[in-house]
């Protein structure tokens, strides 16, 4: 179904607020938890955001070829082979955050000035099929605010861990 007007606005300002979101999350990691992985196979919060810098920016990439390439075929990726052959614990966040702010502050520029009917384009994704300019949006407007919960979520395991007791 397609978005209102007023519906694309709140996701459109949900979008441009999600990095403020994201740095907060990290803020509240002390600098020791944050290469923690709170179990086998799940992200440290160093990870996410390393993760969030190249989502975004191939996120970036997504709308751009949906808004102006004829029938997009937007390709999927493994997001966990990224973490681990691109060593998002040895990546620096500061890159990664800039990276971050950037995609979001260019799209935020790109999307507030879309006139409607470029809400109806569509591509087609590798993995899931028809995939709509709108479809995007809604991914991506909660895209950074679920991973600061996933931030805050790893660091309230870290601070629940049973600890050596005291010798």
């Amino acid at each position: 179904m397609p978005l209102t007007n007023d519906e694309r606005a709140r996701l459109i300002a949900q979008y441009a607020a999600g990095p403020a979101r994201l740095q907060a999350a990290l803020d509240s990691v002390p600098e020791e938890a944050r290469q923690w992985r709170p179990a086998p196979g799940a992200w440290s919060a160093h990870e996410i955001i390393c993760h969030c810098g190249d989502s975004e920016t191939t996120s970036a990439t997504r709308i751009r070829l949906l808004l102006a390439e004829q029938d997009p075929v937007i390709t999927g990726y493994d997001q966990d082979a990224w973490a681990e052959r691109l060593d998002y614990h040895g990546h620096p966040l500061e890159p990664a955050l800039a990276a971050v702010d950037a995609a979001r502050a260019n799209t935020v520029a790109l999307l507030r000035r879309l006139p409607p009917e470029s809400w109806s384009r569509e591509g087609r994704h590798s993995e899931s099929g028809r995939y709509g300019a709108e479809d995007w949006l809604r991914i991506y407007a909660a895209h950074l605010d679920d991973h600061a919960r996933q931030i805050a979520g790893n660091l309230a395991a870290w601070q629940a861990r049973e600890r050596p007791a005291p010798v």
